[in-house]
């Protein structure tokens, strides 16, 4: 049922083939492109780029056209793309990898393959986004708390924690201008109903209204 589109016993390819595929990858890279602006944020600039990359995915794999040399050579320069960047955001990493799998699929002909597939997995990353499914305990919290070295860190916000938190947990503790400052990091699940200003303000009273950071678990921001 999935077969390629691509006549094996043929010494090249045939120019209404290659076509059929380019076109193909630049609608499923358009319906990707969508799919990523609709379900996160996003620039423009990266939707151009998951829109023509499996265009340029699959065009890269007709060149190589089972030639290990060349397939080892290729990996090499995607390699070398890969580090040189910048790591992006989960979904992000998503979508690319979506757009190449879809590249690689179409440049050894697999049309109707790639298609099912893309769709699939479009219905898939739609459902998941749109809904409670898979969905973390808003409630989990990081919190980051900047003191002065001459307060006690142990004790100092367990009256604190027990009335708006029902889970504190210190998980890393380190050194700040030149000893002056530490900053704590807890992992902490706040308790239903309550103001996260309140739970906020009591905190900067105890630590002489230094930086506090109060944010969901993915999030890498630094104080």
């Amino acid at each position: 049922m999935f077969n390629t589109i691509f006549d094996t016993a043929a010494t090249g390819l045939d120019i209404k083939t290659v076509l059929i595929c380019a076109g193909v990858s630049i609608l499923l890279g358009i319906a990707i492109a969508v799919t990523h602006q609709k379900t996160s944020q996003t620039s423009k600039g990266f939707l151009i780029t998951l829109a023509v990359l499996p265009l340029l995915v699959m065009a890269v794999m007709i060149m190589i056209n089972g030639n290990l040399g060349t397939s080892i050579a290729i990996l090499g320069a995607f390699s070398l793309i890969r580090f040189r960047s910048i790591q992006g955001r989960a979904n992000e990493l998503l979508s690319v990898f979506f757009a190449m799998m879809v590249g690689l699929a179409l440049g050894m002909g697999h049309v109707l393959f790639a298609t099912v597939i893309t769709a699939i997995a479009i219905a898939v990353i739609v459902f998941f986004t749109y809904t409670h499914f898979l969905e973390p305990d808003r409630h989990e919290r990081v919190l980051k708390i900047v003191i002065p070295e001459d307060l006690d860190y142990e004790e100092v916000f367990d009256d604190i924690f027990k009335k708006y938190t029902s889970k504190a947990h210190l998980v890393r503790m380190k050194t700040m201008n030149m000893g002056s400052l530490y900053k704590l990091t807890y992992d902490i699940k706040l308790r239903h109903g309550i103001k996260e200003k309140d739970f906020l303000d009591e905190i900067r009273v105890k630590n002489c209204n230094l930086k506090v950071l109060l944010s969901e678990p993915v999030c890498e921001e630094e104080i």
